[in-house]
């Protein structure tokens, strides 16, 4: 019997994997410099042509590249899957930010279930952190600095359910989502009452996370992003109430 000869991978080659691998899975990420070749060559413990021809490829994939006298960097735009006009297109939408606020549903529902089951205690103690930086915006009423952590929590959130297809969405959606935040923190911080409560449904967000309780993580986000969309709804139907309002008073003080 002929058997097949097996081929050994060539170094260059799994080194290139492993550095997908790596850009996949979120450990490296868009924008961010890679080690010198040489201390990767001492990490996977290979030359450093190996190193040179990996990367090499990588570029020629657009995943990585290289600026010079300045390092090897992963793509800028590697999470872009949105394009700069189409994001100003649909940010300035009343109908497509409500249309986002539902889509969040199922992209922090299912984030959230899947942190509090496969999230590791290096993940928690990050969403704290950041759980108590958002804390500390909402007490300076600082909101576009809430608004950003808000987003570092979602991201942060989305890397402890460790599906990478679900990071890269949230990523590729990461300006969208950060400016429906915003928008709608602008809107509900006009009642103190919402505020509160919408800062008490994140902080109740995370216990579930963080205690590994992923039913009662996904319902509480989906409990959560429902009351906030029943109160914007509530406000601008408050909104053109008050519109109607000031034309009636001034159709009656001309005529």
């Amino acid at each position: 019997m002929a058997y097949q000869r097996i081929r050994q991978p060539k170094l260059s080659d799994v080194i290139e994997k492993e550095l997908e691998r790596l850009i996949v899975e979120g450990t490296f990420s868009p924008g961010q410099q890679l080690p010198p070749e040489r201390e990767l060559a001492t990490q996977f413990d290979v030359s450093r042509p190996s190193i040179r021809e990996a990367i090499q490829r990588l570029e020629a994939k657009r995943l990585l590249t290289r600026r010079q006298g300045g390092g090897t960097f992963v793509s800028e735009s590697l999470w872009k899957g949105f394009s700069d006009p189409l994001l100003e297109l649909l940010s300035t939408h009343h109908e497509t930010q409500l249309d986002l606020l539902e889509s969040r549903h199922a992209l922090e529902g299912i984030s959230a279930y899947f942190a509090a089951l496969r999230g590791t205690e290096e993940d928690y103690t990050r969403i704290r952190t950041i759980q108590e930086r958002i804390q500390k915006a909402e007490e300076e009423k600082n909101v576009e600095q809430e608004a950003a952590e808000v987003m570092k929590s979602l991201i942060a959130i989305t890397d402890a359910a460790h599906n990478v297809v679900l990071l890269h969405i949230v990523r590729s959606l990461a300006p969208l989502l950060e400016q429906n935040v915003l928008q709608n923190l602008k809107l509900l911080n006009r009642r103190s009452d919402v505020a509160e409560k919408v800062s008490r449904h994140r902080a109740n967000i995370v216990d579930a996370i963080v205690s590994g309780q992923p039913e009662q993580a996904r319902e509480l986000s989906h409990s959560h992003l429902a009351y906030i969309e029943e109160t914007l709804l509530d406000i601008n139907r408050e909104e053109s109430r008050r519109k109607r309002s000031l034309r009636r008073i001034q159709q009656s003080d001309e005529s």
